[in-house]
């Protein structure tokens, strides 16, 4: 299989292709006292995109990211960011987006326009999407993006902060949200 030149077709096969959640990363970066990006990341994703046939724009995305997988490199932030403060773990254990109608932009991307819900609320995002390719092997055909959107955290409610002596806060409102997605065509 090879990527798709048109900017009208989706690069998928119509069917339903699941995340293989072993090959597949969900991570975040927020600035930390002004001066360094701290990064974080979900070990456990799953979802679907299902592309229907005879219009493959028309595919649909769902996927859940467990929240209380994240791991950011130090086990009192991993809390911090489980707990109500942050992302209350316990109440909205689950962080999902839903879209799909996915739009070829010039320079070969996708956007693919969603609803991402975080601690109860959901927002609009789009993600910048880049086909990676699709491969059959060893009987299961395979596919791979990579997609980037920025989200403002206190538009879904996490909104605890500290001001610095020196000015500026200790966590930044923008979040940067990196996947890398490989897919399974499990139904066709």
């Amino acid at each position: 299989m090879t990527t798709l030149q048109s900017s009208t077709e989706t690069p998928l096969q119509p069917g339903v292709w699941t995340v293989d959640a072993a090959h597949s990363l969900v991570e975040f970066s927020v600035r930390h006292m002004t001066v360094a990006q701290v990064t974080g990341r979900f070990g456990a994703v799953n979802g679907t995109v299902e592309v229907p046939a005879g219009d493959p724009l028309g595919a649909t995305v769902r996927a859940d990211i467990d929240v209380a997988s994240v791991s950011a490199g130090h086990p009192k932030r991993d809390e911090l960011i489980r707990s109500a403060d942050f992302l209350d773990a316990e109440t909205h254990p689950v962080i999902t987006f839903t879209g799909g109608s996915a739009k070829p932009t010039a320079d070969g991307r996708w956007n693919v326009p969603g609803d991402l819900t975080i601690k109860g609320v959901t927002r609009p995002v789009v993600l910048d999407t880049v086909f990676g390719g699709a491969i059959s092997h060893r009987g299961a055909i395979r596919a791979g993006f990579s997609a980037v959107t920025e989200i403002n955290r206190k538009d879904f409610g996490v909104t605890w902060n500290a001001a610095l002596d020196s000015g500026g806060a200790i966590v930044s409102d923008l979040v940067r949200i990196t996947l890398e997605i490989e897919l399974v065509l499990t139904q066709s």
